[in-house]
């Protein structure tokens, strides 16, 4: 097998007896980093610290993602003016946040004979929020739901 020392110099074509004897006098373990390769490449490296050092890069590597959430925001049909105002705030403050946000308009009893009494709050919604927010899902009918997905302006697809 081919054998690279802990400090990546080459060591030559040895016996495994040899190497697994260069790896204890060291205090190292000997790993086969290439097994297909013909001869076997083997390295004499402390297995434990690259292993804390990859479980290492993975936490990192998460602390930076950001999770994508989606808020949910209910309206009806005939919703009051000032009603109207505060769920559109908030609305505008999950976007600025950077997350998602599901606007259902909820048909009650006769309501889904008017459908278009839902497109048009929806409409308003979309007008009201459009300057930091972008429409990612037209309304669909479903059920008895109207839903529209929003995205901030700022996202990236």
């Amino acid at each position: 097998m081919r054998l690279i020392s802990a400090d990546g110099s080459q060591l030559g074509i040895v016996a495994l007896e040899e190497a697994l004897e260069k790896a204890r006098n060291e205090g190292l373990d000997l790993v086969e980093v290439a097994p297909k390769a013909n001869p076997p490449v083997c390295r004499v490296m402390d297995f434990g610290k690259v292993l804390y050092e990859e479980k290492r890069k993975e936490r990192q590597a998460k602390k930076k993602q950001k999770k994508i959430v989606v808020k949910e925001v209910k309206f009806t049909p005939k919703i009051e003016e000032h009603d109207f105002k505060v769920k559109t705030n908030r609305i505008r403050k999950f976007l600025k946040e950077g997350n998602r946000v599901k606007v259902s308009i909820f048909f009650r009893g006769r309501q889904i004979q008017h459908p278009e009494a839902g497109y048009e709050v929806l409409e308003n919604i979309i007008e009201a929020v459009s300057d930091i927010g972008k429409v990612d899902q037209k309304g669909k009918l479903q059920h008895r739901f109207l839903v529209c997905n929003l995205v901030p302006a700022h996202h990236k697809d």
